[in-house]
């Protein structure tokens, strides 16, 4: 089985090291002084849930056509190079290739798909709390890794399950799902929710819970989401916002998203396909978002730009 890792960061370089550590055939995409620190000392990751693990020598480079054709692509990059990223993976398609993006958001599988092809994509989502230590390091913070993948159309099939063996082999939380459609969107209710009031206030989720204004704006962000979804016609329950805050009083007091990490390094973030797509996508079905057209408008000046 050959792996490729398209963008080689927390969620990529987690994953796709778990998978090289334990042997499988993976290359990384990467580029800048994260790249060269795998080429010249491997690929680090620290987690002291899950035990640490070193890649070294490690496949990478920033050639995608030098690559040739994988049987599984996981897709990782941030959301606006989503375009970009797709167009250069297209050396490393075959007849075969499996296509899976763990990016944030809901409308990626459709940008993915309209350039490499439909047929090659699946749906997933990756829930793992990782970042970009250092070049050449992956560092988790929290002891959750669970990957969900499904066909988009429903149901699983043999190259999901193929993927999904070989991450249980490492000890991820890996299934099938017969909706992934719905569990995008589960994550998408919890994730730019997240986003939007840790981005926001700077403040991490377990201050977030403990004011009465705060906890109240983010359960409005989760709210419209879920309206947002079910006008979409996602099976999404009407008290999901109740559920996945219960979920939310589980996490470690100072867990924000990664939206806030990259601010704070100066990285452009991914708030128009976040906040901004809750507004967009309200608009097109008719459910008013004022909180997520808030936060957007809030968010704007630090965040890569998108042709709407």
């Amino acid at each position: 089985m050959k792996i490729a890792i398209m963008g080689s960061g927390g969620i990529g370089g987690y994953f796709g090291g778990r998978l090289a550590a334990a042997g499988q055939d993976v290359t990384f995409i990467a580029r800048g002084d994260h790249l060269k620190a795998m080429q010249s000392s491997g690929l680090k990751i620290e987690s002291e849930h899950h035990g640490d693990a070193l890649v070294n020598p490690v496949q990478a480079t920033d050639d995608p056509s030098s690559v040739g054709p994988v049987d599984y692509i996981i897709f990782g990059v941030k959301l606006w190079a989503t375009a970009e990223a797709a167009e250069a993976i297209k050396p490393m398609i075959g007849p075969d290739t499996m296509v899976v993006s763990f990016q944030n958001g809901v409308e990626f599988n459709d940008i993915i798909g309209g350039i490499v092809g439909m047929d090659h994509m699946v749906g997933g989502i990756a829930q793992c709390s990782t970042t970009i230590a250092g070049p050449g390091v992956i560092k988790q913070m929290a002891p959750m890794q669970r990957i969900v993948m499904g066909e988009l159309a429903g149901g699983t099939s043999g190259r999901i399950d193929t993927l999904v063996t070989a991450l249980k082999a490492v000890d991820v939380a890996a299934e099938g799902s017969e909706n992934v459609q719905k569990e995008i969107w589960l994550k998408f209710v919890f994730l730019a929710s997240l986003a939007a009031t840790t981005t926001l206030t700077r403040q991490g989720i377990g201050a977030i819970r403990e004011d009465d204004e705060m906890r109240a704006f983010l359960i409005d962000c989760m709210r419209e989401i879920v309206a947002v979804g079910r006008a979409k016609g996602i099976d999404l329950d009407e008290d999901q916002p109740e559920k996945t805050y219960g979920f939310i009083k589980t996490l470690p007091e100072g867990m924000v998203a990664s939206t806030l990490h990259d601010l704070n390094k100066g990285i452009k973030i991914e708030m128009p396909w976040l906040s901004g797509a809750v507004d967009h996508l309200g608009q097109d079905v008719g459910v008013d978002t004022p909180t997520h057209r808030t936060v957007f408008a809030g968010l704007k000046a630090f965040s890569a730009d998108r042709v709407w």
